[in-house]
């Protein structure tokens, strides 16, 4: 990667200058390589130098030109540059030489590289089993298989879980509901028959508080398995379970693995993380309070940072108290209790293990009479899990730690993202009252308020479908599937989506639907052009002076392998849409402004060669982000 081999080379010669100078830096200097914002000052920009003046005392265009100096004596920069120029008051400017660039892009030289490859599992998607997916759950299985393809090109083998809370709450809900409530309406799907009964079961807990007990004795009846009650909840959610995974099929999202929850408690799991937790300092059993009789994970003080020390207080009046509660007082584990086990158990930490028998097509599922599988025991673990769950993924870590796993704490990294809301109209139209006046309105599953994922799809579908002037080629719902699924991965993580139902299914501007366009667009003038495009980059004929939307469109190419590192760095798949559709925009305005078939034959040549690199690179990051490359739209 240019960056890199650059940031590296003016390191070595930031340290040759103070080494030369006699001086002691007062402190180390950050060497930062940036774009600069106007193209005429070249690919790469760098304030070493300015940084460095005020240390050596020196000005800081001297310190800029020898810098500059060194640097041309370096084979690999010299190479790569066909300028490096000083700037004031200090800044250097390099300037990428194209053929040497595509030469080695060509070899993948130039490609950026897994410094490390580990064995990474992604947990994404594990939504309760017991009642349809709306869009919420969509963002969350939208980001965890773009992390998965990211670090699957990344060189990294991925194994990618899908965990089932078959003794949960919700699905319990969902059983008293069965049992105790009626639903008259017909439904085409078993899931939605299930989103009604869960939105009147917790109607009629309000109106028969009574019935929280029942929810009670089912929780039990279920942890305990074996029962008609348990078996009733088994087939629920394994019903539940194929609708979510035939559902998320059509948007790209596949898993390795189906973990359920029940395995975790009649495999022994939590009997074993149980034993080791009681040999450690945190986890004890509560005498006296509102918690006795409570099995706690303590929570250390210098755990905490200054803003959770602050909740500590607000925790204990809400869902989630200083000390965790794993074991209930009438036995029943929480959540978190059989995280830590199933935590412990994806990093190899546990000396018993799960056994698996097929669910579907490449699909295993836990099950107590299965085989034995090669699967878990990974280094580096990834929960995609929205942001309101960050202090529980907490305590998981805070567990690994107590117990001795610190390194192993290191590599579990929680990617939290901001849940999606409903805009006003939305909610409106859903039969939410909106009068006073808020900006975004919650979904809410015990109210029946949500957007269902398959009506969205079909929803989408017609509407693509009525603006297609031809219907030959890719499928409308393949293209509305891809439509969302850009919606939800072009935000920040850290965002809330505000979805509205306009907005989600406009087809023009930053939508998965241009970029549909601009690949088929690429497609079809390669193939007019009699070949597949120019395949060796010396035929490209890059001595020749670039027009300005050439010239864009390279300078954008060049920082694909950058954009590619730092999404998989900061886990951020956002960061592949906006690189994407800048290199799109900027494709599309070279498209409008420069003739490629029509043009002179060394220029002709040159804009092939753009468009089948676009092409390529288009390609690679819409596969990454889960979306087809039409030839034809």
């Amino acid at each position: 990667m240019i960056k890199e081999q650059l940031t590296r080379a003016l390191t070595d010669a930031v340290e040759q200058i103070v080494s030369e100078s006699g001086l002691t830096p007062a402190r180390q200097v950050n060497v930062v390589v940036e774009h600069p914002a106007n193209e005429a000052n070249g690919e790469f920009s760098s304030n070493v130098a300015m940084q460095l003046a005020k240390q050596l005392k020196r000005a800081p265009l001297a310190i800029a030109s020898e810098v500059k100096e060194k640097l041309l004596g370096d084979g690999v920069v010299s190479k790569l540059f066909a300028k490096i120029d000083v700037a004031p008051p200090g800044f250097i400017n390099f300037y990428v030489n194209w053929e040497q660039w595509a030469k080695l892009d060509a070899s993948g030289t130039i490609s950026p590289r897994a410094k490390m490859r580990q064995k990474v599992l992604i947990e994404h998607t594990s939504i309760n089993p017991n009642k349809s997916a709306h869009i919420g759950h969509l963002r969350n299985s939208c980001i965890g298989d773009t992390l998965a393809r990211l670090l699957k090109q990344a060189g990294h083998k991925v194994e990618v879980h899908n965990y089932i809370d078959d003794l949960g709450n919700q699905l319990a809900d969902t059983v008293v509901g069965m049992l105790h409530t009626e639903t008259a309406q017909t439904h085409a799907r078993f899931g939605d028959y299930c989103w009604e009964t869960y939105a009147k079961v917790n109607q009629t807990y309000k109106e028969k508080p009574e019935l929280l007990q029942e929810r009670a004795r089912v929780l039990a009846y279920l942890e305990e398995g074996g029962n008609n009650i348990a078996w009733m909840g088994l087939l629920i959610a394994e019903r539940i379970v194929r609708e979510h995974v035939e559902e998320m099929r059509q948007f790209g999202i596949d898993y390795d693995v189906l973990v359920w929850e029940s395995s975790i408690v009649s495999g022994g799991f939590w009997q074993r993380a149980f034993e080791l937790l009681k040999q450690t300092d945190v986890f004890r059993i509560e005498q006296h309070g509102k918690l006795a009789g409570c099995w706690v994970l303590a929570q250390h003080a210098a755990s905490r940072s200054e803003g959770e020390a602050g909740e500590a207080e607000e925790r204990e009046q809400g869902d989630h108290q200083a000390d965790k509660v794993l074991v209930r007082s009438n036995g029943i584990l929480t959540y978190t209790a059989k995280d830590i086990a199933y935590h412990l158990w994806k990093f190899g930490l546990l000396d018993n293990d799960f056994r698996y028998r097929k669910f579907g097509d490449r699909l295993w599922s836990t099950h107590a009479s299965g085989a034995k599988k090669k699967i878990g025991k990974a280094d580096a673990v990834i929960n995609v899990i929205d942001q309101r769950q960050r202090y529980p993924q907490e305590m998981v870590k805070q567990a690994l730690v107590a117990l001795g796993y610190k390194s192993q704490a290191e590599q579990l990294r929680h990617v939290s993202y901001g849940v999606v809301s409903l805009s006003p109209s939305t909610a409106a139209g859903l039969g939410v009252d909106t009068s006073d006046g808020k900006h975004a309105y919650p979904m809410s599953g015990r109210q029946g308020i949500g957007i269902k994922v398959s009506e969205l799809l079909t929803r989408m579908e017609a509407i693509i479908d009525a603006k297609r002037s031809r219907k030959a080629g890719i499928k409308s719902r393949t293209i509305a599937a891809a439509s969302i699924r850009y919606y939800l991965l072009r935000f920040h993580l850290q965002t809330e989506i505000v979805f509205d139902l306009e907005q989600a299914t406009e087809i023009s501007g930053n939508t998965g639907v241009y970029l549909l366009y601009a690949y088929a667009r690429a497609c079809s003038i390669l193939e007019k052009a009699g070949h597949v495009g120019i395949q060796n980059p010396a035929e490209a004929h890059f001595g020749q002076q670039l027009e300005k939307q050439e010239h864009a469109v390279l300078r954008q190419l060049c920082y694909w392998p950058e954009a590619l590192q730092a999404a998989e760095s900061e886990l951020a798949p956002n960061i592949v849409c906006n690189y994407t559709y800048e290199l799109t925009t900027l494709f599309n305005h070279f498209y409008a402004t420069c003739s490629i078939l029509k043009a002179a034959p060394a220029q002709r040549q040159l804009r092939l060669w753009l468009t089948q690199r676009y092409k390529q690179t288009l390609g690679e990051a819409l596969h990454i982000l889960g979306m087809p490359a039409p030839t034809s739209m």
